[in-house]
């Protein structure tokens, strides 16, 4: 909670009553510093504002407030000596949520609080909606990666970022080595656990800014930025590694899973302009041979050449 009011004695009554009711507070005298706080990234999300003070009065406040870019709303309860409609009406479409006409009356000041409290509880639950929406729209619900289509449109633009910035892309095709026979002998529950854990020893083998994402069934697709041919080599072995080298624990019993990987590397020099779906059949490419050499292996396809942008603009 934000309080903005230059008399002190006004200033202190609120502070003190509002702390009786177990709210965090922080107080100031002018409007000045008021938005210098309310622009913080941690701002309070609650502000009373007196009308008149130095600096930035209440009504200025309020209309910055309100031009700010769209993020966590702020509520904002306007103090004011003025009683008339036309002030009243004149706060309020400054973008005031509520007002309160001094001298105030501590229980009025309480349930006006409450009431804005409400909203703002009602914001956190709508944003904490969306962003599990969101979150739920790019995920596989299954594995917790990213799904077909949000990795597909991570590799697009991390190619056409790698092209721009001259810095080399890894791209593996990864898919696990007969995981037909576990679904047929074990049942899909026990199928899907070996998908999870097998998900998480892939996160576990790359960068914490890596993107690796569910392709479909048990194939994954990882994206490795600003990686060279020798990384994405080690990288891939390690996860390969990592995953056949410990049988998945399951309620069937411990089941040993092994993977085949395709590597392919792009590089931000050449004639040509890769794009992601090049980079993509070049390490699928790579996967099938890694399949048909005997699996359990990682196969690399010749190393790719992404022009810079301006080379394949002229082009």
């Amino acid at each position: 909670m934000l309080i903005a009011e230059d008399d002190p004695i006004f200033r202190r009554v609120l502070e003190s009553w509002l702390q009786k009711w177990n709210y965090r507070v922080i107080t100031l005298e002018n409007g000045l510093d008021a938005w210098s706080i309310l622009q913080q990234k941690d701002a309070p999300q609650m502000a009373i504002l007196d009308w008149m003070m130095p600096g930035l009065d209440g009504i200025e406040l309020c209309r910055r407030i309100r031009s700010q870019q769209p993020g966590h709303y702020k509520y904002v309860l306007l103090l004011t000596a003025k009683g008339s409609k036309e002030d009243i009406v004149a706060g309020l479409e400054a973008g005031a949520d509520d007002y309160l006409t001094k001298p105030f009356d501590v229980n009025e000041l309480r349930a006006r609080v409450r009431a804005g409290k409400r909203i703002l509880e009602l914001q956190d639950a709508l944003l904490s909606v969306q962003t599990e929406l969101q979150f739920q729209s790019a995920h596989d619900h299954l594995t917790g990666l990213w799904n077909h289509g949000a990795i597909a449109g991570l590799l697009q633009r991390e190619a056409q970022r790698s092209a721009r910035m001259g810095h080399p892309l890894g791209v593996m095709m990864a898919d696990l080595d007969h995981f037909k026979r576990i679904n047929d002998s074990y049942g899909h529950q026990t199928g899907d656990a070996v998908l999870r854990e097998v998900a998480g020893r892939m996160l576990a083998s790359v960068r914490n800014y890596d993107y690796v994402g569910r392709y479909g069934g048990e194939e994954f697709l990882i994206v490795l930025t600003e990686c060279t041919a020798s990384a994405l080599a080690a990288t891939a072995e390690r996860m390969r590694a990592c995953i056949s080298g410990t049988p998945v624990a399951t309620d069937a019993g411990p089941i040993p899973v092994t993977v085949s990987i395709g590597c392919v590397t792009g590089h931000a020099t050449g004639p040509s302009f890769p794009k992601g779906e090049d980079l993509l059949h070049a390490a699928d490419t790579a996967l099938y041979r890694a399949k048909n050499n005997g699996r359990n292996r990682v196969e690399h396809a010749p190393e790719t050449r992404m022009a810079s942008q301006s080379h394949a603009a002229a082009q």
